[in-house]
C-alpha cells in the first residue's frame, strides 16, 4: 500500500495494493499492523455504509466532544470527498483537502479526529464504506455549512440534494469555540 500525505497534517490518501486478474481483484481494506506501520495507529469501533444518488452532498459533519477519526472508501461509483481542519489554533485551521474516491481507483482517505467530513456524489449512485474510531453519539453530532465562505470549498459540481440538517447547518463563525475540537499541537 502507498500512503500519500495531503496538505493537512494527518489526513492521508491511501492507495491499497490491488491484486487483479481475469477473475476480478482482491485487496485489503484494513490491516491494523500495516496501517500502524504507516502512521495510522487507531482502532475502529463502528463501520457504516452510505448510499447516495448523483449530486447528493452530505456534510460537513463532525463529533465533539467525542471526536471520530474516519477511514473512507467508495465501493460503488465515485465521490469528491473532503476533510476540513476545524481545530482553532491549528496552523491549518479552516483549510480543506478534497480527493476523488471511486470504486475504480480503490483509494481511501484517512481523516483524523478534529476534522469535519463531507462528500458530493459524482456518479449516478455511490456506496461509501467508512470506519469510525468512536461510535456515533447523537449528543456530540454537529455540522458546519457545506458552503461556508470562510472555508470556501471548491466543490466540483453544484449539489442537487441536501438533508434539512445540512441545509440548516451553521457557519463556523456562528459556533462557539467550546463546540469545536481542540488542537493539541
Amino acid at each position: 500500500m502507498k500512503v500519500i500525505p495531503t496538505a493537512l497534517k494527518g489526513v492521508v490518501l491511501i492507495q491499497p495494493r490491488v491484486f487483479a486478474d481475469s477473475r476480478g481483484y482482491f485487496m485489503e481494506t484494513w490491516h491494523q499492523g500495516k496501517y500502524r506501520d504507516n502512521g495510522i495507529d487507531i482502532s475502529f469501533s463502528q463501520t457504516n455504509l452510505s448510499r447516495s444518488t448523483a449530486g447528493v452532498l452530505r456534510g460537513l459533519h463532525y463529533q465533539w466532544p467525542q471526536p471520530q477519526a474516519k477511514l473512507v472508501q467508495v465501493l460503488q461509483g465515485s465521490v469528491f470527498d473532503v476533510a476540513v481542519d476545524i481545530r482553532p489554533g491549528s496552523p491549518n485551521y479552516l483549510k480543506w483537502v478534497g480527493v476523488e474516491l471511486s470504486a475504480q481507483n480503490h483509494h481511501q482517505l484517512f481523516i483524523p479526529e478534529g476534522f469535519a467530513h463531507g462528500f458530493i456524489t459524482l456518479s449516478d449512485t455511490a456506496l461509501l464504506a467508512y470506519a469510525c474510531s468512536r461510535e456515533y453519539s447523537p449528543e456530540a453530532d454537529a455540522s458546519i455549512a457545506w458552503n461556508d465562505p470562510q472555508i470556501a470549498i471548491d466543490w466540483p459540481i453544484k449539489p442537487t440534494s441536501l438533508s434539512d440538517k445540512d441545509t440548516e447547518a451553521p457557519k463556523i463563525s456562528d459556533l462557539q469555540l467550546a463546540n469545536l475540537p481542540e488542537f493539541y499541537g
